[in-house]
């Protein structure tokens, strides 16, 4: 059956780099493409080839099988109208339909851990003369970028048999393209492509892009198949590579349910190790996220090997008792701008010793960094990272964003939280806990001023931020969700079970939606209940009302510890929380969870089609309510 046309594919190649679309075959974002490699894994993303124009030469005249969207209101040609049928399992399929008859369906799938990209057409019904052109269409940028027509755009091609190869600007990798038919040079410039994702950010959203030449492919005589690829290897044979790919990918995802397939798109190389994407097509690893999301994507699957990869190759990065927040693209420095993923770390850690009993050399290295983490965030780090004189964890400075609520507008900050938040205590106290010896003292204390300091007892909920601004004393009393992990989410809960109860029902009540609970509550006067708009209009909404997945998995184990872990409520949560994010599975990113959605009905998706995090929580909540437990 065919989906919307804006629902967007992703095919992820384990090393950084993707190919993603729509159903429609038209593109709507500048990072919609089909060879887009990670040229020093995961980062230094390049947008190589965009797409491409298809049309089929048949006896009853010519078909187009794309479509292309230009500014303002042209999609010309409409493939779309011959477009009967869309699957994305195993991998992107569509079928088109001509009016004499003539059906073919189209594949496109990505070799995990190399990259190279197949696409095959394949006449399954008509007769007659059936030629298929391709034409591809080029760039060569940052996929952050957008290209227009320039004299420097080198169309020059190599050529080898039906094969050839471009390299449009120097310093970038070859294109090669792997072919079963032949190919003409003709180059052309195609002009003012729209993206209308990009349009509705606010951001620039058209683009020009180069054509070198035609690929033709006799549809009578057999598929039509076509390797994307980078570098100017160009004497192999696109069949007999495509049929190696085809039947390594074949066995990969049968061994894998979909929900596994589209984990697995996340975890890819760096270095010698692993590490997170943190959603597509635009991020790539933070810490906080990869810490997070890896607890479902990985651990709650037993991949017991990449976890143990991605967490040593993120303990050598650790300085001053941090592990960086983001790996930025390019020759920056990583960035340590974040006094929560540091926690993380420790506690994924301790589960995955707990869980994988690991040989002496990892769990040696593992608790050395979770002990320099700790001695770090004890006698204080960058950006007013300390332990108070209560036991809490202080932490920030003006115009610095240390927490996941991380938004700012220009030099203005959207939620500072400076000074002890709410999240932050129950992850250093869990973190404590994590590590035996000295550090239980530590968390006792925490734990007895974290009681006494932060219930509100008037609102049966808990202060988001107390100690404002390190001012003793001073409370930030906005209803926000990040309570919840007080009481789910982590191993160990902060509160008794009257005070959880509280906290849960306060939350169920104010915040939860389908997706997740909101960022703020409705009636709060910085409420925003819809993500859009320009960048500061939604970078102004993004924790004030949006909606975030990822806390649903928080709070389903924290619904099930205070009404209790049994069969019944399970199957209670289970229909109440995890269904419906079940049902999102289909309605965005194609098998994925989005990042975010509008605090307001009806809950809109927005943001990355394909979170790391949303799905790993996800992940984790439907194994709390499966009828065996965790």
């Amino acid at each position: 059956m065919i989906a919307s046309p804006e629902l967007e594919w992703l095919e992820a190649d384990g090393l950084g780099g993707f190919a993603s679309g729509t159903v429609g075959g038209y593109r709507t974002r500048r990072y919609h493409a089909l060879l887009l490699p990670a040229t020093t894994p995961p980062t230094g993303r390049l947008v190589l080839v965009n797409g491409f124009e298809a049309w089929l030469d048949l006896a009853s005249g010519t078909v187009p099988l794309s479509t292309q969207r230009y500014g303002p209101d042209v999609v010309y040609p409409r493939g779309l109208d011959s477009l009967v049928d869309f699957r994305s399992e195993p991998w992107p399929q569509w079928t088109f339909r001509c009016a004499d008859g003539t059906t073919v369906r189209h594949e496109v799938f990505v070799a995990s851990g190399e990259g190279s990209v197949v696409l095959a057409w394949r006449r399954v019904a008509g007769a007659g003369r059936a030629f298929l052109h391709v034409r591809p269409l080029v760039s060569g940028r940052d996929y952050h970028a957008l290209m227009h027509e320039n004299a420097a755009f080198d169309f020059n091609a190599r050529r080898e048999r039906g094969n050839a190869s471009w390299r449009p600007y120097a310093g970038l990798p070859a294109i090669t393209a792997l072919s079963s038919g032949t190919y003409t040079h003709d180059p052309v410039w195609y002009r003012n492509f729209l993206y209308t994702q990009e349009a509705a950010r606010g951001l620039d959203c058209a683009e020009d892009l180069g054509s070198p030449g035609v690929f033709t492919f006799d549809l009578e005589t057999g598929d039509a198949v076509w390797v994307l690829r980078t570098g100017d290897d160009i004497g192999r044979d696109a069949v007999a590579e495509a049929a190696r790919i085809r039947h390594g990918e074949t066995a990969r995802r049968a061994a894998l349910a979909p929900i596994e397939r589209a984990a697995d798109a996340f975890v890819v190389r760096r270095g010698d190790g692993h590490t997170i994407i943190a959603g597509y097509p635009w991020f790539t690893d933070w810490g906080r996220d990869t810490f997070i999301a890896m607890r479902g994507l990985v651990l709650a699957r037993g991949r017991l090997d990449l976890a143990a990869s991605i967490l040593t190759a993120w303990a050598g990065t650790v300085s001053h008792g941090m592990l960086p927040n983001r790996f930025p693209d390019g020759e920056e420095e990583p960035q340590y701008n974040s006094v929560d993923a540091s926690l993380w770390f420790v506690i994924v850690a301790r589960e995955f010793i707990e869980k994988a009993k690991p040989g002496s050399t990892v769990r040696f290295v593992l608790e050395q960094v979770c002990t320099a983490i700790l001695d770090g965030y004890t006698r204080g780090t960058r950006y007013g990272i300390r332990m108070d004189a209560d036991g809490l964890l202080a932490c920030g400075e003006p115009g610095v964003q240390l927490t996941w609520m991380d938004a700012r507008v220009g030099e203005r900050v959207i939620t500072p939280r400076t000074g002890k938040p709410v999240e932050v205590q129950a992850l250093w106290i869990n973190a404590l806990r994590a590590m035996p010896g000295r550090w239980q003292a530590q968390a006792e204390i925490a734990t007895t001023a974290f009681r006494a300091r932060f219930h509100n007892a008037a609102m049966g909920c808990l202060y988001d931020v107390v100690d404002v601004d390190h001012v003793h004393g001073l409370v930030d009393g906005a209803f926000r969700p990040n309570q919840i992990l007080a009481v789910g989410g982590l191993p160990f809960p902060l509160l008794d079970r009257n005070a959880s109860r509280q906290v849960v029902d306060a939350v169920e009540t104010a915040l939860m939606t389908e997706l997740g609970p909101r960022t703020l509550a409705a009636s709060d006067a910085s409420y925003r209940g819809r993500y859009e708009g320009g960048v500061e209009q939604r970078d102004g909404a993004y924790h004030q009302g949006t909606v975030w997945p990822w806390l649903a998995g928080a709070f389903v184990e924290a619904w099930l510890r205070v009404h209790g872990d049994d069969p019944p409520h399970r199957a209670q949560a289970r229909a109440r929380f995890v269904a419906p994010l079940e049902q999102r599975l289909h309605v965005y990113g194609l098998g994925h969870l989005c990042e975010i959605a509008d605090g307001d009905p009806p809950h809109t998706p927005r943001g990355c089609p394909f979170q790391a995090w949303s799905l790993g929580e996800l992940i984790r909540a439907r194994l709390a309510t499966d009828a065996g437990g965790t």
